[in-house]
């Protein structure tokens, strides 16, 4: 070693210059990060001697400044906290010596000072590691040049992904300090971001990754726009080490603020066919913008920051899915799949529309999603010819739920004042709609309403010149409009007493389009005579008609206003079980119609499991859905109406018909429930149905208290939708009394109603107290019951083709039911009259 030595110094004294004396320490760098730990102490010790010998006897001729100094530093600075106590100590004496040969070089007495403090402090505190290593770091900051700095940063970060913890600790906390410390230069950030992301794959512990994390959230904080282009360049965001990186970014709320404006910026750079090559469209910065976008509306450091921006982001995704249909990109937009899990990369326009509706999913506006999922509004963005039907019918319902009215009118208002005019026919469609929606006037007046709506009367484009004048002459700018609408209102609703009204489709639509009109007014105490007229054709043998009146209904229970609200619940209460019936309606478009007006009465009910029921409408099929849909119907009724059936079918009394009640009387929500009703159900779930979707019956609370003394035991369920068999009876059709026939709870119905619906009186049967309604049984014995006295031959077609389904069912108890119940419906079918 001694020779080797006195070799290295005498090719120093024969060349001194800094360049010479790098050159000859380059080749001692294969052993400072050696596995073997004698390697590294005699590597350090030919360095120390080397330097040492350097700064007593050399004196450099020429001044330079090597890059590569930097990354022998970097070597030195990750043996501080080797095993060996003398190779730490020569990696801190060679640090220092290096440093004073580059002071002396620039001649400064301030750092010359300070270096000799940092040594004496080097002698005197070993023990305290952070202050120490914080002033070695403070001193390369100021003492390295930008490519000497670059070359220790990034052999700090190459040593991130070592095997050995203790040195991958001392390599992120020195990267994370000497970053700190000093504003690294803008030309620096994409060559430590593109060395961060290789090593991102090759990190094996927790702490050194968040490190990392942290180093990236400084420099974002330091250049956030270089940063954000750089990693945009990384790779699709999809994958993981990109999303890692976008991840970071969202550590500082207002980074994350920054951030997404810029992506914004970047979504609206959007250059003219002329300028672009539609061969390689995936180069286009606003794509690469838009399919970051959709990916951080799914990520949850995003989360608060997607509803900072989402009016913005909805008014540049609804702008950019129109460019891309302009550019023609339109290819596997309507080849996507919902139900295929399987990943698949998505087309731009694909991922532009997939981005626009998971905006509105994420934020927890999840009811504007819902309307337009229940009518099949998004696949109007699939097409340019039905795109303004799209976003005229996305901003309707944005408006009705009142889903950032405020901020998404000042995107529009900016966006009409565009020069493009694609952003001025999206701004139009926006206000014109808004312009129905409730809480508008708190936001805007009418003359600036007024003002910004002129703008478009003399725009190139038709749709502008003609939404600008839809929009003037709409009730918010001549309120006395709504007078003569409410009157026209009031002529068209008498027609509906006729005994056989005339053009009931044309009527409807009419009705509509008034009710749209009077969006902001609203129509008052019309709505209840409304509903009361629509509810009757729900059962109309025309389906177009079915349809049209389970629509307006829908709008209907909702155009009252909150006023009117608490009036128009009994309505929606009372078209719950049509509504639910026709969910199986022959008709497609019926069944459409219906998903839609019965998750809005559920909104105005105010059900606990709204977002769960939206599920099982949409995406739910088969029994299981269906099991589930009744299931979260009984649950959230229990409250309105559920006792009020028990207590009219145990007291024998005629029943009492589900229609509101009259002004000062007493309502369904109202009632309070009768002694024998039993204890109220616990405030929890229903249990999620077994996947076969037959298993509802298994459903018991959890805790469920014991029955009043004035009731017998409840007694076992059997399944039918969740539905129990109750009570022993005297006479059994299609069973012998008391034996194994076993009658099911249709022909129990037809014993303990009076007649009713076109039936005859079945013969009187012992009135036996019903089972405790301290689990869903009770109440769903109690709803059969009322089901079956409003039974037509049509309906029980419907429930025998349901019930032969279950005929062939895996489930064993649900074949025991088919056989059960088979002959209570032939049975049953006797009685039904029409």
């Amino acid at each position: 070693m001694q020779a080797l030595d006195l070799l290295l110094q005498s090719f120093l004294s024969e060349n001194k210059s800094m360049d010479e004396m790098c050159f000859l320490l380059q080749h001692v760098e294969p052993w400072l990060h050696s596995d073997k730990s004698h390697e590294r102490k005699r590597a350090a010790q030919t360095t120390f001697l080397l330097l040492q010998y350097t700064v007593d006897y050399v004196t450099l001729t020429e001044e330079a400044t090597p890059s590569l100094l930097g990354h022998q530093l970097g070597l030195l600075a990750l043996l501080w906290q080797d095993k060996d106590p003398v190779t730490r100590s020569h990696s801190r004496q060679s640090i220092y010596l290096l440093l004073q040969l580059l002071i002396q070089q620039k001649g400064s007495t301030e750092q010359f000072i300070l270096l000799n403090k940092m040594k004496n402090f080097e002698a005197k505190a070993r023990r305290q590691s952070e202050k120490k290593c914080y002033n070695v770091v403070k001193a390369l900051n100021r003492s390295l040049t930008v490519a000497q700095h670059t070359q220790l940063v990034l052999t700090l970060v190459e040593r991130l992904g070592s095997r050995s913890q203790p040195q991958c600790d001392l390599a992120s906390q020195l990267l994370l300090l000497l970053l700190e410390e000093r504003r690294v230069k803008r030309e620096q950030v994409a060559e430590i971001l593109q060395g961060l992301f290789q090593e991102l794959s090759s990190v094996m512990f927790k702490g050194v990754l968040q490190t990392m994390m942290k180093v990236v959230t400084v420099l974002g904080t330091q250049y956030t726009q270089e940063t954000v282009e750089v990693i945009l360049s990384l790779g699709h965001p999809s994958e993981r080490q990109v999303l890692l990186l976008w991840k970071a970014l969202a550590g500082n709320p207002k980074l994350a603020r920054r951030v997404l404006t810029l992506l914004y910026m970047k979504l609206k750079v959007r250059p003219t066919g002329k300028l672009l090559r539609l061969s390689q469209p995936a180069e286009l910065i606003s794509l690469l913008a838009l399919g970051t976008i959709y990916e951080l509306l799914y990520t949850r450091e995003y989360k608060a920051t997607v509803r900072w921006a989402f009016a913005g982001l909805l008014v540049g995704l609804l702008t950019q899915l129109r460019y891309l249909f302009e550019l023609g990109v339109v290819d596997g937009i309507s080849d996507y799949e919902e139900d295929v899990l399987e990943v698949q990369p998505l087309s731009p326009c694909r991922t532009c529309l997939e981005a626009l509706k998971g905006l509105f999913w994420t934020t927890n506006y999840w009811e504007v999603f819902a309307h337009l999922k229940l009518l099949r509004g998004w696949e109007l963005f699939e097409h340019l010819e039905t795109y303004t039907e799209g976003v005229t019918l996305l901003a309707r319902a944005m408006a009705h739920y009142d889903c950032e009215v405020k901020a998404v009118l000042g995107q529009a208002v900016i966006s009409l004042k565009s020069s493009e005019e694609r952003d001025n026919i999206v701004a139009i469609l926006i206000i014109t709609e808004f312009l129905n929606s409730q809480e508008l006037t708190q936001y805007v007046s009418r003359r600036t309403v007024d003002s910004f709506l002129s703008l478009g009367l003399n725009h190139p484009n038709q749709l502008v010149r003609a939404m600008s004048l839809k929009g003037l002459s709409s009730t918010l700018m001549h309120p006395k409009k709504v007078v003569l609408l409410r009157g026209q209102l009031a002529g068209l609703l008498d027609r509906f007493g006729k005994p056989d009204p005339k053009d009931l489709m044309g009527l409807m639509e009419i009705l509509g389009d008034i009710l749209h009109r009077l969006g902001t007014q609203g129509v008052g105490a019309a709505s209840l005579k409304m509903a009361q007229h629509l509810l009757p054709l729900f059962e109309d043998e025309q389906a177009p008609v079915r349809g049209g009146a389970i629509s307006l209904f829908g709008d209907v229970v909702h155009s009252g206003g909150r006023k009117y609200r608490p009036e128009l619940k009994p309505f929606a209460f009372q078209a719950l079980v049509p509504l639910l019936l026709h969910l199986a309606d022959p008709c497609p478009d019926v069944a459409t119609h219906t998903k839609l007006t019965f998750l809005r009465c559920a909104i105005l009910l105010k059900w606990e499991f709204r977002k769960e029921l939206f599920g099982k409408l949409a995406w739910g099929h088969g029994l299981g859905a269906e099991n589930d849909i009744f299931i979260y119907t009984a649950w959230d009724c229990w409250a309105g109406w559920g006792l009020r059936l028990s207590q009219v079918a145990e007291a024998g009394e005629p029943r009492a018909p589900l229609s509101p009640a009259p002004p000062g009387g007493e309502q369904l929500g109202q009632l309070s429930p009768v002694p024998h009703a039993g204890p109220a159900l616990p405030r929890q779930p229903p249990r999620k149905p077994e996947a076969d979707g037959h298993e509802v019956h298994r459903y018991v609370p959890a805790h469920s208290p014991p029955p009043p003394p004035c009731c017998p035991p409840a007694p076992p369920y059997r399944p039918l939708l969740g539905l129990p068999h109750c009570g022993p009876r005297s006479w059994t059709p299609g069973g012998s009394p008391g034996g194994g026939g076993g009658a099911g709870p249709i022909s129990h119905a037809l014993t303990s109603r009076p007649c009713q619906a076109g039936l005859p009186r079945a013969p009187e049967a012992p009135v036996h107290p019903p089972p405790s309604l301290s689990a869903p049984g009770g109440l769903l014995h109690d709803y059969f019951t009322d089901l079956c006295f409003s039974l037509k031959k049509g309906d029980l077609n419907v429930l025998r083709k349901h019930v032969e389904v279950l005929r062939q069912d895996p489930d064993s108890m649900s074949r025991r039911f088919y056989h059960s119940v088979l002959e209570d419906i032939s049975e049953l079918s006797q009685f039904v009259t029409h």
